[in-house]
């Protein structure tokens, strides 16, 4: 019974894990607290942090129909994200797992998006992974749970971050990625954007794509819908064209689709139409953050063997992640 913190960036989140699946999955979005900034502020979000974690722990216990007595680890992100955002809920989960006298379980934020893939789907080794969120843009090969090599990285800005920043330029509120979406329903492909180094298979770069939709809007050539539904059709469109050429390259038995980009329907269409593998997404909810994917990665740690050990590192995310505590 695992019980599993994640405060990486602006949702406080807390989830209870067994080996059945996520027996309870609560949140609080910070959303109305950092849209009238255009984006998270990280000293506010680390205060809200502090502020929620109490009630959504309270909340998250409850749903699933669990006491503290009967968790056996404690979960908790501990980056990539905000640092002061993650603090809270690293003395949230250590403290509790002092208390309690479980292991305590760090999870790369990484591996949380891809192993939420867990929550419906079986994962089938060797695979391919594409992380598209605010903070992220990656395509990485995984030979087994705990090894993962770097494909592709973002050279720039990630895609979820463009979505914001074209977002604001149409005068459309924040988070961007939602609202690009509902604009483009009404609108049609018809605008030219670039597709940034497209003949670099390590390669992703969002900024001149960014640049691009700017010129548009200050052409006043195209209307606002129509601009939206390019852009979203070119990140689908870059997105996929990556996707085919590791595809390719590797020959997976699956790829997984993960992160809050992946929550646009169309994007999540686009590639599905286009790439010749099984493929598996998480369900909506669970693309963006939370701390349901945060337990069934800490699962995997546990599964995996991953025992008492100060530091561990994950080749391919960059990032140096300690494991687990006692």
């Amino acid at each position: 019974m695992i019980l599993a913190f994640e405060t990486s960036c602006d949702e406080t989140a807390v989830a209870v894990v067994d080996d059945t699946g996520i027996r309870s999955n609560e949140w609080l979005s910070q959303i109305r607290h950092h849209r009238k900034y255009g984006g998270v502020v990280p000293e506010l979000a680390s205060r809200l942090h502090a502020e929620y974690i109490d009630d959504v722990l309270g909340r998250a216990l409850v749903s699933a129909g669990v006491s503290l007595n009967d968790i056996t680890h404690v979960a908790v992100t501990v980056g990539p994200g905000l640092e002061g955002a993650l603090l809270v809920g690293i003395v949230a989960a250590k403290t509790l797992s002092q208390q309690l006298q479980c292991p305590l379980i760090g999870v790369n934020h990484l591996h949380g998006h891809i192993f939420a893939a867990l929550d419906a789907h079986q994962l089938h080794f060797p695979l391919i992974a594409c992380i598209a969120s605010g903070g992220h843009t990656m395509v990485v090969h995984m030979t087994d749970p705990l090894t993962v090599h770097m494909v592709a990285n973002t050279m720039d800005d990630a895609c979820g971050e463009a979505f914001d920043k074209v977002a604001r330029m149409l005068g459309l509120s924040y988070p961007g990625g939602p609202a690009i979406e509902v604009l483009a329903q009404s609108g049609t492909v018809c605008v030219p954007l670039p597709h940034p180094v497209q003949n670099d298979p390590q390669r992703f770069s969002f900024s001149g794509l960014k640049t691009a939709v700017l010129h548009s809007i200050h052409k006043e050539t195209y209307a606002k819908p129509d601009i939206a539904a390019s852009f979203q059709h070119q990140v689908a469109t870059i997105l996929a064209h990556k996707l085919r050429e590791t595809v390719n390259r590797y020959q997976p038995n699956q790829v997984v689709l993960c992160g809050g980009v992946f929550a646009n329907r169309v994007i999540r269409s686009h590639i599905v139409e286009t790439i010749d593998a099984p493929i598996c997404i998480p369900a909506i909810p669970l693309c963006t953050d939370n701390a349901g994917m945060i337990g069934l990665a800490a699962r995997v740690y546990r599964d995996a063997g991953v025992q008492s050990t100060p530091v561990t590192v994950l080749p391919g995310l960059g990032l140096a992640v300690p494991c687990c505590e006692r």
